[in-house]
């Protein structure tokens, strides 16, 4: 095993020493990939904690309506207005991200 892992080191090293010249390139403005990053990162966080969210509110409402089902049109219509509100800001996170990649 440590054959294997002796032959295959040295290779590695090399293409890394070899490749980080390519990346090197571009002798402009070096922000301009962490704003990509950085909007991924929002949408990505935005959608996690949208479906956080969702699914806390949801079951928070269905737990009521089990416990007592005549309340089902009391909790049903202000579920759903909070599901759509935690939804738009999802969707302000992703016009957010969006806009933050024209800026590149």
């Amino acid at each position: 095993m440590k054959s294997k892992l002796s032959t295959l080191l040295p290779i590695m090293v090399a293409l890394l020493m070899v490749s980080t010249p390519a990346f090197a390139q571009d002798g402009g403005d070096s922000y301009k990939g962490l704003v990509g990053i950085g909007a991924g990162l929002a949408i990505g966080i935005a959608a996690l904690g949208g479906a956080l969210g969702q699914s806390r509110a949801a079951s928070a409402a269905l737990e009521g309506i089990a416990r007592n089902p005549q309340a089902s049109g009391k909790l049903f219509t202000p579920m759903i207005i909070g599901l759509a509100l935690i939804e738009s800001l999802v969707i302000y996170a992703l016009v957010i991200g969006y806009l933050l990649q024209d800026k590149i």
